[in-house]
């Protein structure tokens, strides 16, 4: 390495990288914005590369290792940010390219991601699993149905009403339904029961996270938030230290109206759907869940709100500003430390 080539490489004080699968892209600047690297690395040199440049900040996309890289550089002193993707795109210049991605992530004022933990990316893992898992469930209940209506059977919709028939109705219809689509059938519902003790499995492990997991524990006094809400904020979004406000970790979830203002005027229109589609998912599942036991209202600190909202909202909206209303608690409950409506809570004590 050269004199000149030591000299800029000690000049950078701000490194733009873009991460590959098997190549690192890497931009550098000096304090005055001038370029003084432009170098792509193999990911194997990666730790060797970063030992002959100077502790500095590195902005990188948050992508698959970016939170592996990012903590193997704070380990070496120095100071990662992880920028949302949907962030990065907006700045690129011209044709896409990796040095263009890489300076993107350059870009003064943009929120970054909070670094995830391990713990939080085996969490998270297993979500991934169980939702992969029960896709394919789903999956193959549907072609069982599509197999069944084009032989002339019809069952009613749900899960429960297929797993409770389906075996007496193939019995029962044996001379309608050929043996070759009988077996086809037979071996969708073998499918179908292995995936079940999968799902169970998975689940089950996610549960017992959630009652070891002293944040998992606050978040389960949430109403309508159970093992897998708890745990899957918990994988998402740590303690909530990432977002000012609750309002913040709601907009990130993509629980508010999508905002077009010109001219003076606000025009608000359906939600952003912004975010994690999973967490969301999952979270006006859970304001459903509520809203199906009105007798439980009362009992709620925001019951009367509920119980007002209900007489002008359509059902629908109504679940999604319940949604909105439970991130903004979970935030609470994850920056503060206590349970939801308890002034006194053990699980806060335990935190």
């Amino acid at each position: 390495m050269s004199a000149k080539t030591r000299q800029d490489f000690s000049a950078v004080a701000v490194i733009g990288m873009d991460i590959g699968k098997d190549v690192f892209h890497l931009v550098g600047f000096s304090s005055d914005g001038s370029l003084v690297l432009r170098q792509k690395i193999k990911r194997m040199a990666f730790v060797a590369t970063f030992q002959t440049l100077p502790p500095c900040i590195v902005g990188m996309e948050a992508c698959l290792s970016a939170h592996f890289v990012s903590r193997t550089l704070r380990g070496m002193g120095f100071e990662p940010r992880i920028i949302p993707a949907i962030y990065v795109k907006p700045f690129n210049k011209g044709q896409k390219n990796d040095y263009n991605d890489a300076e993107a992530a350059l870009r003064p004022n943009l929120r970054t991601v909070s670094e995830k933990s391990q713990d939080q990316l085996d969490l998270q893992a297993l979500h991934r699993v169980r939702s992969r898992l029960v896709s394919r469930r789903t999956a193959t209940i549907n072609q069982i149905r599509a197999f069944l209506i084009e032989q002339g059977i019809t069952i009613r919709k749900g899960l429960r009403a297929v797993r409770n028939s389906l075996l007496s109705l193939l019995d029962a219809r044996q001379d309608e339904i050929s043996p070759r689509m009988r077996h086809i059938i037979l071996d969708l519902h073998d499918d179908w029961m292995r995936l079940d003790a999968r799902i169970e499995a998975v689940s089950g492990e996610i549960e017992g996270i959630g009652q070891s997991e002293a944040h998992c524990r606050a978040l389960r006094t949430i109403p309508g938030v159970g093992p897998i809400i708890s745990t899957a904020l918990v994988a998402a979004v740590g303690k909530g230290e990432a977002f000012e406000s609750g309002r913040d970790m709601a907009a990130w979830v993509g629980l508010v109206p999508r905002q077009y203002s010109t001219g003076g005027r606000t025009t608000l229109g359906r939600i952003s759907k912004r975010g994690s589609r999973y967490l969301r998912t999952l979270l006006i599942q859970a304001a459903k869940i509520i809203l199906m036991r009105p007798h439980n209202w009362p009992g709620l600190s925001f019951g009367a709100w509920l119980a007002e909202a209900d007489l002008r909202m359509h059902r629908n909206k109504l679940a999604v500003a319940l949604a909105n209303k439970l991130t903004r608690i979970a935030w609470a409950v994850l920056r503060y430390g206590r349970g939801f409506d308890a002034r006194r809570d053990p699980v806060a004590e335990a935190l």
